[in-house]
């Protein structure tokens, strides 16, 4: 089975990505073939992770920039399918693992830092609220605060000549999102309603002190990429790696985080009061 994929040919991006810090690995799971983080491109600096319940949590700021950033420790190629909010961040389909993704090579990397526009561009990564996310925007918000990667091996190669196992194949791009003209932060009649069934939506996590975080569709970027072919050695991920993100004071409510320490206590409305002391 072969998939129309994309490799990044940005040679100084994908050295930066060797700064990358790899999360840590449960002590029962089996060593793994990437290493994974997301990495604040505003503050220039990976997000730290934190886990609860084996799934893995990490905090994002609203209107943040961030990448998701995959290094490929294995001595093969292989194939990083990615979703953000449940969306194919290179096609905008609702994601799948047998759909488009990036080829890695043996010992490389790639940063992906946006929505896939083109072969030669993506739209920017934010951290925003639900309303602004791609996934609301395009009406699909129940899958928001997540990221996903699908890892797959490649087919042991044989007499596959150059040209074929080259062959270019067809593929889509995500589409921009509608742009209603609207007051700013007010959502449109679609939107509105995504995101309240969203809210409604069954949940057994406790009630939060904020509306969860999405991805917006955020600013253009050059970022090329080339059309390469890859058969894949089996039709399910040989690894799924799970990330999910939200704000702080959501963390915190979740029990990924612990509570601040002033929240420990009960605050004293005269802290300074004290008696007159005695002269020296």
């Amino acid at each position: 089975m072969s998939s129309n994929l994309f490799r990044r040919r940005c040679a100084p991006l994908i050295a930066a990505a060797a700064l990358l810090l790899s999360f840590e690995v449960a002590a029962h799971d089996a060593p793994s073939a990437v290493s994974v983080d997301v990495y604040d491109r505003t503050e220039r600096e990976p997000l730290s992770v934190y886990w609860l319940d084996l799934q893995r949590y990490v905090v994002g700021v609203p209107g943040h920039e961030y990448a998701i950033r995959i290094r490929n420790t294995s001595g093969q190629r292989i194939l990083a399918v990615t979703s953000v909010d449940g969306v194919n961040v290179v096609t905008g389909a609702t994601a799948s693992p047998d759909q488009s993704g990036y080829v890695i090579d043996a010992g490389g990397s790639v940063e992906i830092a946006g929505w896939r526009r083109s072969l030669e561009k993506t739209s920017a990564f934010y951290f925003t609220d639900l309303g602004d996310s791609y996934a609301a925007r395009t009406g699909r918000p129940q899958n928001v605060g997540v990221i996903g990667v699908a890892i797959f091996n490649e087919v042991a190669r044989t007499s596959v000549s150059e040209a074929l196992r080259d062959k270019l194949a067809a593929h889509e791009n995500v589409p921009e999102p509608a742009r209603a003209e609207r007051a700013p932060g007010a959502l449109s009649s679609t939107q509105r309603a995504a995101a309240d069934n969203a809210a409604s939506a069954p949940d057994n996590r406790p009630r939060l002190m904020s509306a969860p975080l999405g991805t917006g569709f955020g600013r253009d970027e050059l970022s090329a990429v080339q059309r390469v072919r890859f058969d894949r050695a089996t039709t399910s991920p040989a690894e799924t790696i799970t990330i999910r993100y939200d704000r702080r004071e959501n963390l915190i409510a979740l029990g990924v985080l612990p509570q601040p320490r002033y929240a420990q206590r009960s605050p004293d409305p005269f802290p300074a009061m004290q008696f007159v002391p005695a002269p020296r």
